[in-house]
Parts: structure tokens; sequence; C-alpha cells
């Protein structure tokens, strides 16, 4: 097994996030390895499809905050510095590829469902993750 020195977390703020962080650490700490948290917040218009003229801005803005606020949260529980917590908008798949490929990380570690028939069908974020990756993935099972 290779070394990892550093470690991307893909996390996305739910009641999940603990599972996938501790099995992070675990990998971290017995690899002695850099912990780095992501969580990528979609863009607002997504959800809207771009066809209804509203400004959103202060919307995505909230939920900007928002997220950093509770990444911040994981952050001090995992013992992970600030300067290594980012909170980034865009298609969450894409976003965690490049910035494993831009940060010369080792490894990402994400969640999985493990999702079956048209679910699989759909897609994941974890699978989207894996497909393109220039490094390592590690898909831990959600309970």
């Amino acid at each position: 097994m290779s070394e990892y020195k550093k470690i991307l977390v893909a996390i996305d703020l739910t009641e999940e996030a603990p599972q996938v962080l501790a099995r992070a650490k675990a990998l971290a700490a017995a690899q002695q390895a850099e912990l780095t948290l992501v969580h990528v917040v979609e863009p607002v218009g997504y959800a809207y499809g771009g066809d209804i003229p509203l400004d959103l801005t202060e919307l995505q803005e909230q939920l900007d905050h928002a997220a950093r606020k509770q990444l911040a949260n994981y952050g001090e529980q995992h013992d992970v510095p600030a300067d290594r917590q980012i909170v980034t908008v865009g298609r969450p798949e894409s976003e965690v590829r490049r910035l494993s490929k831009d940060g010369g990380f080792d490894l990402i570690v994400v969640g999985s469902h493990g999702r079956k028939g048209i679910q699989l069908l759909l897609g994941s974020t974890a699978n989207g993750v894996l497909h393109g990756a220039v490094c390592d993935v590690l898909a831990v099972r959600i309970n």
C-alpha cells in the first residue's frame, strides 16, 4: 500500500459527515498524513435551472456562510486548521477533482451511500469523483 501524505476529505455537511471524517482521520494518523476538508456548495441557479429571473446572490452568500461555519466546527472537532478548510462553489464532483489535482493530493475520501438500481444510474458524487480523479479515491460506506 502506498503512503499518503495529503488527504482531501470531501464532506456534504450532513449528519453522515462524522463517519467520513472519522475514517479519514484514522487513515491520516496511520499514514502521518495531512488532512484538508472541502465542502462544495452547489450554485443556487442549478436548483432553478437558471430560468427564473431572480437575483440569488444573497441566498448564495448565506449558503456559503453557513457552510463555512459548519465546516469550521468539523475542523475544530477533528483538529484540522482553518487554512486546510475549503468551501467552494460549483459541481461537487468536478470541484473535488480539480482541488485534488491542483493541491497535489494523494487520496480523496468521500462518503458513499451504496445506491443500487435506478439510484445508481442517476449517479452520485462519489462515483463522479472516482471517474476522472488523478489520485486514489476512498469511498466510505455510509450506514
